[in-house]
């Protein structure tokens, strides 16, 4: 695909704060964040790699939500961070690439999460069948299929804002290249882009959280019909963290363009984006790994392999 003609060349990043006062604190605050997402999701991905007791489908697919967790802030937060002591403008190629990789991680996260449902589902609604359904070659299927359909609609997102065209302002009211603060900055019509991101955000949530709630609306269904309450605790802990993980991730991600979809609420959407996009990713590993016996075994295990 050919890049329109822009006059545009580079674009500014309007970040949070133009206050020299708040540059420092605010680079702080979002450098932490970025080493504890960087630490626990790698971690998390070693812990999984060196321990076979963890080499079963539920962890398969945390092993590839951690990856992308991992690969999605990496997109933009260390851009974010030079913005804070430097001049922060990117260039269009740049904007292009970012817009696209975000779109890819975020629509994949998205399939992950349905797959980690539905792993839950059969977990607890067949588990006599478990290791049949959820063999290694349906579980990389699904997987693929999360990579495909992410890549799909990234595509879909890039390919519509390369056919616009820039040519007067180029000041982006976010600290990253998202779908709407760019639309704004087109001299050309947009009404194909907002037809694109809204049908493909639109596909993206409602099948996504469709799949997720029948797949707990099943769960629960069946953990109602266990006799014993140390059996119901049981099968709600194994899947208290995923629930804990898409509440935040779908909530703050559908808060944030509802926000995004009023006019001149732009300011308040950027700010709201800052959960779904870097603290999400940094709660991610401590969900799943605070309250997980399997996963304090494993670390205790590769400690003392690793110490002793």
């Amino acid at each position: 695909m050919t890049l329109r003609n822009n006059s545009v060349t580079e674009f500014i990043l309007a970040g949070f704060s133009d206050q020299p006062a708040l540059q420092l604190l605010l680079f702080l605050f979002f450098f932490v964040i970025y080493v504890v997402t960087v630490v626990g999701n790698l971690g998390l991905i070693a812990l999984i790699g060196l321990n076979s007791s963890l080499h079963t489908p539920m962890y398969f697919f945390l092993f590839n939500l951690s990856f992308i967790d991992f690969c999605y802030s990496c997109v933009f937060t260390p851009k974010m961070l030079n913005d804070f002591v430097s001049e922060n403008i990117i260039s269009y190629v740049g904007c292009m690439t970012q817009l696209f990789f975000f779109c890819f991680f975020v629509n994949s996260e998205c399939y992950v999460l349905v797959s980690m449902a539905y792993d839950r589902y059969v977990a607890i609604c067949n588990p006599l069948l478990y290791t049949v359904i959820m063999s290694p070659k349906v579980c990389a299927l699904l997987m693929l299929g999360s990579y495909v359909i992410g890549f799909a609609g990234a595509m879909a997102h890039t390919g519509s804002m390369l056919r616009l065209t820039f040519c007067e302002s180029n000041m982006i009211h976010h600290y990253l290249c998202e779908v709407l603060p760019l639309l704004q900055l087109s001299c050309t019509s947009t009404y194909a882009n907002e037809l694109v991101f809204f049908i493909v955000v639109g596909v993206v949530i409602t099948v996504s959280s469709i799949s997720i709630f029948i797949s707990y609306a099943l769960i629960l269904s069946n953990i109602l019909r266990i006799p014993s309450a140390e059996g119901r605790s049981k099968a709600f802990g194994t899947c208290g963290s995923h629930v804990v993980a898409v509440a935040l991730f779908f909530g703050s991600g559908m808060f944030t363009y509802l926000t995004n979809s009023f006019p001149g609420s732009m300011e308040e959407g950027r700010f709201a984006s800052v959960f779904y996009t870097n603290v999400v990713p940094m709660l991610n590993p401590l969900i799943y790994s605070l309250r997980n016996k399997d996963v304090k075994l494993a670390l205790d295990k590769t400690l003392k392999r690793v110490l002793f």
